[in-house]
């Protein structure tokens, strides 16, 4: 590619980052912390395509010149055959990186769902420790919350309670169902689940990859995750009912 072709790559680069960064759209790819890098990141890139541009624009008519000159002096030398051979243009098929840029800005990738998940060990960590909990009443708890809880706190604060918990279903090989929510550290790339068991009423038919908001009550029953030996604590359900999936489907606050 010429600078021009560069500058246009660069641009259309740029806007595809601002485009991500101002919708959902990068929910998809980094946690929304990083939104901000996101459009720094877009501007950036348009700032420097601009620059590029603006630049060639301004050396052309000096090229031009250049151009005309050595054109002259190949003509004259070509009878004792001392011509040079002109630049080749650039390839073609060099614009097929571009086609990765078209990718991002037309096709959203699915968040990562329970083929991922069951194929994953889960990623429960021990927190630093937990935000206090109302004394009584129904809490609403984040699935990862919830399991750490469960897990590291012996379920301490939650015993008598009714507890809602929100994540897709995930069905291991036997049939057994779980609800999980994927945690971020940085990007999708890292992205690990966090598993909780499903007990009691649980619904008859359940689709994989399905959101969930299920409300029941805590129960000390343990399970080891068969890919990686983890703890998985259950939830001994009462009701369960089906949700949107969540603008942004990633748990990124489960090792806080």
């Amino acid at each position: 590619m010429n600078r021009q072709a560069q500058s246009a790559v660069l641009f259309v680069l740029g806007a595809a980052l601002l485009h991500a960064g101002l919708t959902d759209l990068y929910l998809r790819y980094v946690k929304a912390g990083l939104r901000p890098l996101v459009l720094a990141a877009g501007v950036v890139l348009i700032a420097t395509a601009l620059a590029t541009a603006w630049y060639e624009w301004r050396a052309r008519p000096k090229e031009q010149g250049r151009e005309d000159e050595q054109e002259h002096e190949d003509k004259q030398d070509h009878g004792h055959g001392h011509g040079q051979e002109h630049a080749h243009r650039e390839p073609r098929v060099s614009w097929l990186l571009v086609l990765p840029l078209f990718a991002l800005i037309l096709v959203a990738p699915p968040a990562l769902g329970s083929y991922s998940a069951m194929r994953t060990g889960t990623a429960l960590q021990q927190s630093y420790g937990y935000m206090k909990l109302p004394k009584s009443g129904p809490l609403r708890l984040g699935l990862a919350d919830y399991a750490g809880r469960a897990v590291y706190e012996h379920g301490r604060g939650l015993a008598g309670r009714q507890i809602t918990i929100t994540g897709f279903v995930a069905l291991d090989h036997s049939g057994a169902p779980y609800l999980v929510r994927m945690a971020l550290n940085c990007c999708a790339a890292d992205a690990q689940p966090v598993k909780v068991g499903l007990t009691g009423q649980i619904p008859p038919v359940l689709k994989p990859d399905g959101w969930l908001q299920v409300t029941g009550t805590y129960t000390a029953k343990r399970t080891k995750d068969t890919v990686n030996g983890g703890p998985i604590p259950y939830l001994d359900i009462t009701e369960a009912k089906p949700v949107p999936t969540p603008h942004d489907p990633y748990d990124e606050t489960w090792n806080n």
